[in-house]
């Protein structure tokens, strides 16, 4: 069968399979729709946060921007591992034994306010529809390479398949239907990695075959050199940074870790799915069982994105190093040039396609069009870069300017078809991709309706409102927020990654303080928490917006740390800010701190009820 045969079979199958899920497993009361009634087996949960926690910014663009920044990405798999373990550690079994299923209502208990309970709520909403953007623009990517449509329709038919497991199924449906995703990405991405490190270094293991030699066959001239010491010397050749040494600073790097640790521990969706277990116990064993899960992409990721550049520059710049002539290139990369996802610039001439450090284009990014060369490439409206004095352009230091825009988020996708591998193996990939997006999308989906028809409706504005009522509008709110969703995947804000650091900036600078504190500080009062919140989301939220938007550079980063790495320092500002206040004003009562004190206690956690 041919690969677009495959790939139709591998995504219709899997998508059958989800929606036959979801069916089969619909939600029939508000118990069920947003928390599957409490009676997930831990093991079967930790599948399911898994796949909620891997997302399409691990699956696609973790592998891309590991793979093209080498060490400076360390900090996405330190901070979001750690975050989880800290999540799991930390939060998740106090939260479980709470029975607050949201963090809204959580906060909105804890500190007895519906002020509070309403901040939290709109920072939910935002938040979750930022990283929302991110992962319909992967969905996107996928469909609109794979399918032969553009990424706007890519989008759109996401959209249509969320709304059907996401909308009739709900927590109940969606969470066997992250159990069949999880199966199908880790699958999709772990047997292609076997096969690139068997390829590359003749190992298996993907964690053996990264510190192991490149074979004679892969290129002459690397055969018997380690695969870091190799990828190091071609790098600092054409002109990049040495791949297993940072540009960050330490204090950058400390932060952005912090900052990603924290946001992670602050995520509602991954939060919401401890409450799906029967017990404490169960949640703390459904903690241990998904890190299982998330470890085993996670420590195979470094390995993929080394191989995938080996690769990446060998196909693109031949055995000598030149270039290959645009005529020759593979079929792999004419087809993601049609997505516009891969762009070549023949700055030279030469019509040789050569990769090197440096932007391509003028601006960073291809402005494309209908129009195409004299060679079938595509043509961009980008004014004429100068070679000599474009970005990242040091002729003493590489050969010739590089001439290829990439985006980051493809190497997975792409990875396969460099590398040729079994087509349905390709196939396999794009499920998985798929998979991974749409599980977490469909997570934060259910997050947002709950947040509306159970926070804000049910327990603020409408507390009279029965449990039929309830459901019905929390259907309503999933496809409304399917179709604002599909408007951000569409005009999406930034990439995949630079995305859903914003993301996990705000919740580090909002939600984790005010969980933290709600737990161990009883005397933590709705004052604090509300001052502590405002100043840790706007001071982030300035500090991002103004460097990402508004044109601030790098000499104005205070002490250096960077967007992405800000989320921690407004955590402080929040912890600060939060204790000063609640200081100098009155108490909680007696039987919030009271509440506080037994959510600590340790007690028989196997007869811990359900909410």
């Amino acid at each position: 069968m041919s690969l677009n045969v495959l790939t139709y079979l591998f995504i219709g199958l899997s998508f059958a399979l989800y929606l036959g899920i979801a069916i089969w497993n619909r939600a029939s009361s508000t118990q069920e729709y947003y928390i599957a009634g409490s009676r997930v087996h831990p093991t079967a949960n930790g599948m399911a946060t898994a796949a909620v926690w891997v997302s399409v910014a691990a699956f696609t663009s973790l592998t891309g921007i590991v793979s093209f920044t080498g060490y400076d990405a360390s900090v996405y798999l330190m901070g979001w591992t750690g975050g989880y373990v800290m999540l799991a550690m930390l939060l998740a079994p106090y939260l479980r034994k709470f029975g607050k299923f949201t963090v809204p209502d959580f906060i909105g208990d804890r500190y007895d306010s519906n002020i509070a309970r309403t901040i939290a709520l709109i920072g939910v909403v935002f938040i979750s529809f930022i990283y929302i953007a991110g992962q319909m623009r992967g969905v996107g990517i996928v469909f609109s390479h794979f399918l032969h449509v553009s990424i706007d329709w890519g989008v759109v038919i996401g959209m249509f398949i969320m709304f059907f497991y996401a909308v009739l199924g709900g927590m109940k449906g969606v969470t066997y239907t992250q159990i069949a995703q999880y199966c199908i990405l880790i699958f999709a991405y772990t047997v292609p990695a076997i096969f690139l490190v068997i390829q590359v270094t003749d190992h298996v293991l993907p964690q053996t075959g990264f510190g192991a030699t490149v074979l004679a066959s892969v290129h002459p001239g690397w055969a018997g050199s380690s695969v870091l010491d190799t990828l190091d010397n071609i790098v600092l050749d054409l002109g990049f940074h040495e791949y297993t040494t940072g540009t960050r600073s330490t204090l950058d790097t400390f932060f952005i870790t912090a900052t990603l640790m924290a946001g992670t521990a602050g995520l509602p969706h991954v939060i919401v799915r401890f409450f799906t277990v029967p017990s404490v116990r169960d949640a703390r064993a459904s903690a241990a069982w998904a890190l299982i899960f998330i470890a085993i992409l996670y420590l195979t990721v470094p390995a993929v994105s080394a191989m995938s550049q080996l690769n990446l520059i060998n196909t693109i710049n031949g055995q000598h190093g030149e270039g290959i002539a645009y005529s020759d290139m593979p079929e792999w990369f004419k087809s993601w040039e049609l997505s516009g996802l891969i762009v070549w610039n023949d700055r030279n001439g030469d019509s040789k396609v050569q990769y090197a450090a440096g932007d391509a284009f003028l601006g960073g990014k291809p402005e494309l069009n209908d129009r195409y060369g004299e060679q079938g490439q595509r043509l961009a409206e980008n004014p004429m870069i100068d070679t000599d004095t474009s970005p990242g352009f040091d002729s003493d230091l590489q050969p010739y300017a590089n001439e290829i825009f990439i985006d980051q988020d493809i190497m997975v996708l792409a990875n396969s078809e460099i590398v040729n591998l079994p087509e349905w193996v390709i196939a396999l990939v794009a499920a998985g991709a798929l998979a991974a997006a749409l599980s977490t999308a469909v997570g934060l989906l259910l997050v947002i309706s709950a947040s509306i028809s159970h926070d804000l409706l049910k327990k603020t504005l409408l507390p009279e409102m029965n449990e039929r009522q309830e459901l019905v509008i929390a259907r309503m709110a999933s496809i409304a927020a399917i179709v604002i969703s599909g408007y951000l995947g569409l005009n999406p804000p930034d990439s995949v990654v630079a995305t859903v650091a914003v993301v996990f900036g705000l919740a580090a600078a909002t939600f984790f303080p005010m969980i933290v504190m709600g737990i161990f500080f009883k005397r933590m009062n709705k004052e604090g928490a509300i001052a502590g919140v405002l100043i840790g989301a706007i001071s982030t939220l300035a500090y991002i917006i103004y460097f990402k938007y508004l044109g601030g550079t790098r000499d104005d980063l205070f002490l250096g740390i960077s967007p992405e790495g800000f989320g921690a320092l407004g955590m402080v500002m929040n912890f600060v800010i939060a204790f000063i206040v609640s200081s100098v004003t009155p108490e909680p009562p007696e039987d919030i701190q009271l509440l506080v004190d037994n959510i600590r206690i340790p007690i028989d956690l196997g007869d811990s009820e359900a909410p």
